[in-house]
């Protein structure tokens, strides 16, 4: 356990943050070519669990770019309840940080 903790490290936590943002931006990106080439689509549940990896960021700016998935209602109900469950988390966090 004292390994893990030594690895969440600040720089640690906003690289994996990083890197999973970007790959939940591509990600949309590359439904949104496959959809217009007819090819077999990432399914929305793969999308919104990058999504709640830390990386609603990445998944609304990708949806906002590539202009994808922004008309599917459930979709956008579903990623906005992540992003709200993400910022919960943040809140959470940063609280007991200053706490502690």
């Amino acid at each position: 356990m004292e390994s893990l903790l030594s690895w969440l490290s600040l720089a640690n936590i906003a690289t994996v943050l990083c890197a999973t943002n970007f790959i939940a931006f591509a990600a949309f990106g590359i439904d949104k070519w496959r959809a217009e080439q007819g090819r077999r689509r990432t399914p929305e549940s793969d999308l919104l669990f990058l999504a709640a990896l830390g990386a609603a960021p990445g998944a609304y700016a990708g949806r906002a770019l590539f202009r994808h998935k922004t008309r599917k209602q459930p979709f956008s109900e579903r990623l906005h309840r992540v992003a709200i469950a993400e910022v919960a988390v943040l809140v959470f966090a940063v609280t007991w940080h200053l706490a502690g």
